[in-house]
């Protein structure tokens, strides 16, 4: 079944925020990548930041979280989400604008659904600490900005993020993070 205009609509700004920047993600250009009529795309944003906002707010809303997960698996969860709104989100080139304000109104609206991406990943946080899986020192902020960090400083360091990233950021961080860990 082929995407409705809404998905395509969000996709291909995506798309152009990742390879281009927030620069790039134009109602036209929008229009041209996903092959919507712009008429459409204004019948459905009033403008470019309401295009930007749907679809930083599309990707920042995580998938819930199982309940049955391990405490490394809740670990890895907040990893790869804390992650993806930088790898499936905004990209490097986005992170760069961000980072230079660039684009004022790119900062935004980024900031804003930033901060509710960034709530919910808390709340799994805080939610292992209740729990007694999590130390009850780890502030979930902090760890959110030391993953992204990660993720940044791997990207800079050497052109790529390589493939067991992941894999390394988790074994890097459990015996900080969780307690089990912390008693093995």
């Amino acid at each position: 079944m082929p995407a409705d205009s809404g998905s395509k609509i969000i996709t291909a700004a995506l798309e152009l925020l990742r390879a281009k920047g927030p620069a790039g993600v134009t109602i036209e250009a929008v229009a041209a990548h996903s092959g919507v009529a712009r008429t459409t795309i204004y019948r459905r944003y009033r403008n470019r930041d309401e295009m930007l906002t749907a679809a930083l707010v599309a990707v920042g809303t995580p998938p819930a979280i199982v309940e049955e997960l391990s405490e490394e698996q809740r670990l890895r969860w907040v990893v790869r989400q804390a992650a993806s709104m930088v790898s499936d989100g905004i990209g490097f080139g986005g992170m760069a604008a961000l980072l230079t304000d660039a684009d004022p109104a790119f900062t935004e609206i980024f900031r804003t659904a930033l901060a509710k991406h960034r709530a919910d990943l808390a709340a799994v946080v805080d939610d292992g600490k209740r729990r007694g899986l999590v130390g009850p020192t780890v502030d979930p902020d902090t760890l959110i900005d030391g993953i992204v960090g990660t993720l940044v400083a791997e990207k800079a360091r050497s052109g790529r993020v390589s493939d067991d990233w992941e894999d390394r950021v988790v074994e890097m961080y459990a015996p900080i993070v969780l307690v089990r860990s912390k008693r093995e």
